[in-house]
């Protein structure tokens, strides 16, 4: 059997503007020189609308969660009454900022005091990651050769991961130079009025990250979970203060408000997971046809225009009409749980206001931990442009690191014909390849662990899991991902510090702070129950980051191929249960790309190169691996857990 996708369109030059910051509350912008900007003429609105912006299959995306990324600025670093409001609601003596290098496992003394244990304590510390750190290292980006940042939650709130937000129209206080004057400038607006919002030094840095971003060619997204606030929001706090006299009221899931005639407390509302940290908007006219199908309705009226309000003030932070100063789209969390209604508006919102702002959706569970989401329904032009794509994770995890479901070469190449069912080819192209987040455990940790994907990924729940550095083999598993990943359809990602070699078990520890060259991190020794190791030295892996810089541009030099190429899969050359193989083609040109999970060296059938004399991209490549030196692959042989790229004309 063979599948073929269509060619892709390649993608358009970035558009870079200039942005000068001018005042307390106002800003100012030099417009985008006429040279740089689309012709009206040769635009087609109704497409543009459908589609999937055309930069977006040419994104290498670098995900950054910004608390863990980089101090640049130590002086905004956040205070206890900054965390007031989030989980787990600790205030003890002595806390302090984390040292970024510290054992990740080591307890300080104020989380001792506590008598809680570390997975309650750590989520009570912060690193003191700011804006200033993510403009520090923007070179650092461009030299790894990623195009586009997507940035975990930036808005104010109290806690380290935002998705609790206390403001969505600011960027988190302790992300700027002034927290204490931001504080004041959010408390002196109307948060209902988009007239009286005004710009706050975190706001105004954040602008500036977007102007050094864009000179650099790099495109920039940011999260938003709409779904749900915290209970610091302004909002909120209204509701929990007034009750049913709120004029925001109607605003959130309240199951029942208090009787102020009792002396019980009758409040009750639906909390995101049964969080009550995360009180959930309310929807109107909800209906699902089926389990994993679109939630239709709509979110509250007040809600909308105050989200609408939010977006159109990152989308054009100037209000000129030209988009280019600011965000190239957004992330949304959660997404699933939000009304199709809302979104398809939202939709229509945004690309009235840029027509190339990018909108890429977690869609995940159906039912977890055995049935991820089909996104189709979502990705039909009138929704999303593209889904964080687990489903492309897991199977190919499977079948690299043998890990349950089994999978051999035939049925992983059914399961990845299958992710192109119900897509467009420009949905696919845009589709956001995620191998680790913030919400799964690192990607060589991930391999190293071949159990159930998302299931007892963590030594709370598994005592077994491994959390210590990853073995050889762990490691030679990762760069067989790799290369899948980078040639296969859609937008590679890579969450922050991967690809320097950083490990760790699912959420919080893979949320661990950056390993950086100029700065002295501890050997990890303690474990995960305080138990003392042998020590784990935490440094930056030199070969492991040249090995994505040199993916990245093996992707970029063949985009006609790995970018842009039809994809065929054959079942006849997938015969061999641990050898997959699929083919890139462009015109004359075309790539073979074989990957070996065996432990032994297996031979290229006779057939695979037929007719020419092909050329592996992969040589050279092979010194990262840890144990074969720089040796060249034998003519026609896949080495153990190797793979190779060939590349010929036709």
């Amino acid at each position: 059997m063979t599948v073929r996708t269509a060619r892709f369109l390649a993608a358009a030059a970035t558009v870079v503007v200039l942005l000068a910051v001018v005042g307390s509350g106002s800003l100012s912008c030099r417009r985008t020189p006429e040279s740089l900007r689309a012709s009206d003429s040769t635009r087609d609105p109704v497409a543009e609308l459908r589609s999937p912006p055309t930069w977006a299959g040419d994104a290498i995306w670098y995900q950054i969660f910004v608390e863990r990324f980089r101090n640049g600025d130590p002086s905004n670093d956040p205070r206890p009454v900054d965390t007031h409001g989030a989980w787990p609601h600790l205030d003890p003596p002595g806390w302090r900022v984390t040292p970024w290098g510290r054992d990740w496992y080591r307890r300080d003394d104020w989380e001792i005091a506590t008598g809680a244990g570390f997975y309650k304590t750590v989520q009570a510390r912060r690193y003191g990651g700011d804006l200033r750190g993510v403009i520090d290292r923007l070179d650092y980006l461009v030299d790894l050769g990623v195009n586009a940042i997507y940035l975990n939650p930036i808005n104010d709130s109290p806690s380290l991961h935002k998705y609790d937000a206390r403001s969505w129209r600011h960027v988190d206080r302790n992300f700027g130079p002034d927290p204490q004057g931001d504080a004041k400038l959010i408390a002196s607006e109307d948060p209902v009025d988009p007239a009286t919002w005004r710009w706050t030094s975190a706001d105004r840095l954040f602008l500036r990250l977007l102007e050094e971003a864009h000179a650099r060619g790099l495109r920039v997204i940011v999260d938003y979970s709409f779904n749900h606030t915290g209970i610091t929001f302004w909002a909120w706090r209204d509701v929990a203060e007034r009750q049913r006299e709120s004029r925001f009221a109607g605003w959130y899931e309240v199951q029942r408000f208090d009787d102020p005639a009792t002396p019980a407390d009758e409040f009750s509302y639906e909390g995101w997971m049964g969080v009550r940290e995360l009180p959930e908007m309310r929807k109107l006219n909800t209906s699902r046809a089926k389990v994993g199908a679109p939630l239709e309705g709509d979110l509250h009226p007040g809600v909308k225009r105050h989200v609408f309000a939010v977006v159109r003030r990152w989308l054009d932070p100037d209000g000129d009409g030209d988009p280019s100063d600011g965000v190239d789209g957004f992330r949304l969390d959660v997404a699933e749980r939000v009304p199709l209604g809302f979104w398809r508006d939202f939709r229509r919102h945004v690309r009235t206001i840029n027509p190339q702002a990018f909108l890429v959706a977690e869609l995940w569970w159906r039912r977890w931990p055995d049935d991820l989401l089909d996104p189709a329904p979502w990705l039909r032009g009138d929704v999303f442009d593209a889904s964080m794509s687990y489903r492309w994770y897991v199977p190919v995890r499977s079948f690299i690191a043998n890990a349950p479901p089994a999978r051999d070469a035939k049925r992983l190449a059914g399961d990845l014909r299958a992710l192109l069912v119900g897509s467009t080819p420009q949905s696919a192209r845009a589709m956001m390849n995620v191998a680790a987040s913030h919400d799964t455990p690192r990607l060589v940790t991930s391999l190293a662990n071949p159990g159930k994907y998302k299931y007892r990924v963590n030594p709370r729940q598994n005592p077994g899991y491994r959390t210590r550095r990853p073995d050889g083999t762990a490691r030679l598993r990762r760069r067989l991902l790799l290369v899948q990943q980078f040639t296969w359809i859609g937008a590679p990602h890579i969450w922050y510090g991967d690809e320097v070699g950083m490990w760790g078990a699912d959420d919080p520890d893979c949320r661990k702070p950056m390993v950086w060259d100029d700065i002295d991190h501890d050997d990890e020794v303690v474990g995960p129950r305080g138990e003392i190791l042998q020590p784990d030295p935490v440094q930056v892996d030199d070969n492991l980051r040249e090995l994505y810089r040199r993916l990245i541009r093996l992707r970029r030099d063949h985009a006609d191929l790995f970018r842009d190429g039809d994809l065929e899969i054959r079942d006849d050359e997938n015969d061999d249960p641990d050898v997959f193989v699929y083919r890139r083609s462009s015109g004359s040109r075309q790539a073979i790309v074989v990957i070996n999970r065996a432990p032994v060296a297996k031979s290229l059938p006779p057939r695979l190169v037929a007719g020419g004399d092909p050329i592996d991209l992969l040589e050279g490549l092979r010194e990262d691996a840890g144990r074969r030196g720089g040796e060249r692959a034998a003519p026609g042989v896949v080495p153990p857990l190797d793979a190779r790229v060939l590349v010929f004309a036709r």
